[in-house]
């Protein structure tokens, strides 16, 4: 056995283990939080035995602020779905200092603190007559600091892609620009767009700075009523929430994941000689 395949080794073995200790660093506590949710009394252990009680409470006391969560959450996403990704191709298309100017505006929201964003928010907007206690007022804030994450993602792929050459290619055959948008540009970028998805979707699900000053109590989302229930309920039904928070947001991110692996791989299948795609 040479030296190189030694050192190899032992560099593979110590990249594993810097591995598992990260990941047991970052999923021990919520792994602990979980527990807590299912067992009887927490301060007891593990032998006081395991309940679905404290699920049970939580769903009961806080269903509505899932919901909610999951309305403000697909809104977001659609919202910055149709506005970012037709941004993205513009910022794409035109490189001058105008469209970098653009792309710096836009990631402006990602530099400024939720609660500053939030303030902004109420004082500019807040006065419209219904706007203050709905939940359009939160959406608004969502998209205001995820919209960026939307455009960053889809831009990298319509770039990477070289869209603008085959766009320009299609438009000498007559097609139109929406034409050229839905059936070029949209389906090249999508890995990009469904990342940009992915992001959108986790992000506004867990937002608490800034929804925590936009809510009203019967505008309360999932996030904040966690809070409230780490303030002011027993350790078991918080931790319960936890779980339930994570039961939520687990398929969405495998679902989301999915779909950008296979669009990955259309891709790549398409790129070949001789694809049928």
């Amino acid at each position: 056995m040479t030296t190189t395949t030694l050192h190899s080794r032992t560099d593979m073995r110590l990249g594993l283990a810097v591995t598992l200790a990260v990941a047991a660093f970052l999923i021990g506590p919520v792994v602990l939080s979980i527990l807590a949710g299912l067992t009887r009394n927490y301060f007891v252990g593990l032998s006081s035995g395991f309940t679905l009680r404290w699920v049970a409470q939580v769903w009961d006391l806080y269903a509505d602020t899932i919901w909610r969560s999951l309305a403000v959450a697909v809104s977001t996403l659609i919202v910055c779905t149709l506005a970012g990704v037709p941004a993205a191709w513009v910022l794409t298309l035109y490189r001058g200092r105008v469209a970098r100017a653009l792309e710096e505006l836009l990631t402006l929201p990602v530099a400024v603190p939720g609660l500053a964003s939030a303030l902004a928010l109420i004082v500019s907007w807040g006065t419209l007559p219904g706007l203050r206690g709905s939940t359009a007022f939160i959406v608004i804030g969502h998209v205001l600091f995820t919209l960026p994450f939307m455009v960053r993602a889809a831009r990298a792929s319509m770039s990477g892609a070289g869209l603008a050459v085959l766009d320009e290619a299609a438009a000498t055959l007559g097609a139109s620009r929406l034409r050229r948008f839905l059936t070029i540009v949209v389906p090249n970028a999508a890995p990009g767009i469904v990342t940009g998805g992915l992001t959108v979707l986790t992000l506004s699900i867990g937002e608490f700075n800034l929804t925590w000053l936009l809510h009203t109590p019967l505008t309360k989302t999932l996030p904040v009523g966690l809070a409230d229930s780490y303030a002011s309920m027993r350790l078991e039904i918080a931790s319960a929430y936890t779980l339930v928070f994570l039961l939520m947001l687990m398929p969405l991110l495998v679902g989301l994941q999915w779909l950008a692996g296979h669009g990955q791989r259309r891709a790549r299948r398409a790129a070949r000689p001789g694809s049928p795609e």
